[in-house]
């Protein structure tokens, strides 16, 4: 259902990113490795620097698979973030889903995380 329901939002908004302000990269398997540069390529068009989604994102997805998957890895990293910067991971392995998301103003400033969806 993850994969699913990830992969029709990110089709959906596909042309509706920019006028949204909602961006979504990654997805299942082999695209879930275009994450970085799908990121890149929206902070372009927001003129927006990528390093600390790209970071982020990364991060996100090497905790997930060293420590919360007991040794299964990711199949599914969805990065979905806004024009404000707030962002949310949806990453799936098996049999687990996890859901993460920081306020990038919170990433630059500590490591406390808030809720998916929640800023400062």
């Amino acid at each position: 259902m993850t994969t699913t329901t990830c992969g029709a939002v990110k089709e959906g908004i596909r042309d509706l990113g920019h006028e949204l302000g909602l961006y979504t990269d990654g997805g299942k398997g082999a695209a879930s490795c275009k994450t970085p540069q799908e990121t890149i390529t929206a902070c372009e068009r927001l003129s927006y620097e990528p390093d600390t989604l790209v970071y982020t994102s990364r991060l996100s997805a090497k905790v997930d698979n060293s420590a919360v998957q007991d040794d299964s890895q990711l199949y599914h990293h969805c990065f979905f973030f806004t024009r404000e910067g707030q962002w949310c991971v949806v990453q799936q392995g098996v049999p687990h889903t996890i859901t993460t998301g920081w306020d990038i103003a919170s990433i630059a400033s500590s490591t406390s995380p808030a809720m998916p969806g929640e800023g400062p």
